[in-house]
């Protein structure tokens, strides 16, 4: 939806982006104090609380360290107020256009009665004040403002590229039925749908707000997706009814139990030879003690409790314990971000 913010909350949100664009830039003068200050691989803890408490102690009296914790801090506090303040403040001149775009071919299933998991109910995450449901407009808040006014400029260039070339790693392109978990505001569905715009998709999440933006991205694309209200671990949906199951950065927001009950779920979804793409970020055992230390980092300050124990789960072996093969846990073309996690339901694709 294409928008103009007024002058305050343009500015205000301008001033954020900037900030944590200013903040990330002291990162190199940390570690070469750090280096100075006698931490690196061999001095640093093996047992990561003690790093965390080590590099707090060392780094006590840096300035640059300072700064940098107390704007991440800030931010990570305020974003999303500052956001929903730049919402509200436009609110009358949103809403007729944000309702026109609930109707059209991409359809939504509520599900008041569906029972809210504690990892889902009692967290919020990205410190987003009341969860992903804390707000009435939370789904546009997030999707729209934060995404795009926020995140994207953090992030130079074209933010969707790197889920198109996530999707570019999957061995087929003839995909029937798509089965995405964890859809929220549906920015990976849309790729998805240009992928495969033969495919026929549905996306499940238990966040209704996030839904309601997904559907209206959908509407405002012409797609027919079909979004539900269900938790990605029991769907109950039909066995062997998808050709791909995949989800996008989401796993690093549940339990390391829960995703490996998504992965028995999207077992038992595919048909066989059907795929499975997870994409998450970097595993711990693939960085060094200083890039745990900063995963870590931006893990406590950005509000995300299952960030350890997911980055830390052999995704490899929950998959294969899954009954997945051909399974591959890598890097996107070598690097360590983003993640993904391969693996094929045994059997001919039909």
């Amino acid at each position: 939806m294409e928008y103009q913010l007024v002058q305050h909350g343009r500015a205000a949100l301008e001033f954020i982006a900037e900030l944590g664009s200013r903040a990330a830039r002291l990162r190199p003068r940390i570690q070469s104090e750090m280096q100075v200050r006698g931490l690196n691989e061999q001095t640093l803890a093996d047992d990561l609380d003690a790093r965390l408490t080590q590099v707090d102690e060392a780094m006590r009296d840096s300035p640059a360290f300072a700064a940098m914790s107390r704007i991440s801090e800030w931010l990570s506090l305020q974003h999303g107020e500052v956001a929903r303040a730049a919402f509200e403040a436009q609110r009358e001149e949103f809403l007729p256009r944000i309702h026109a775009l609930q109707n059209g071919p991409t359809t939504l299933e509520a599900n008041a009665a569906v029972p809210s998991p504690d990892y889902f109910r009692d967290v919020w995450i990205h410190r987003t004040t009341g969860g992903w449901d804390g707000h009435e407009y939370q789904g546009f808040i997030h999707g729209e403002l934060v995404h795009r006014e926020y995140v994207a400029k953090n992030y130079p260039g074209d933010i969707f590229a790197q889920r198109r070339a996530v999707l570019a790693t999957l061995p087929r392109r003839d995909y029937r039925q798509i089965m995405e978990f964890g859809t929220s505001s549906g920015h990976y569905t849309m790729q998805l749908a240009r992928e495969f715009p033969a495919a026929h998709i549905t996306g499940c999440d238990l966040s209704i707000r996030m839904l309601e933006q997904a559907q209206r991205l959908g509407n405002e694309q012409g797609s027919a997706w079909r979004l539900l209200q269900r938790p990605a671990e029991n769907t109950g949906l039909p066995n062997t009814s998808f050709d791909l199951v995949t989800s996008y950065i989401v796993l690093h927001e549940i339990p390391a139990q829960i995703t490996r009950a998504q992965m028995r779920e999207a077992f038992r979804l595919l048909r066989p030879g059907g795929d499975l793409l997870f994409c998450d970020v970097t595993r711990y055992s693939a960085l060094d003690k200083l890039g745990v230390f900063w995963a870590e980092y931006q893990a406590i300050n950005g509000g995300e409790p299952f960030w350890r124990e997911a980055a830390s789960l052999d995704l490899a072996c929950a998959a294969h314990e899954a009954g997945f093969v051909d399974v591959r846990s890598e890097g996107l073309d070598g690097k360590s971000y983003p993640w993904l996690l391969y693996g094929r339901r045994p059997g001919l694709a039909s």
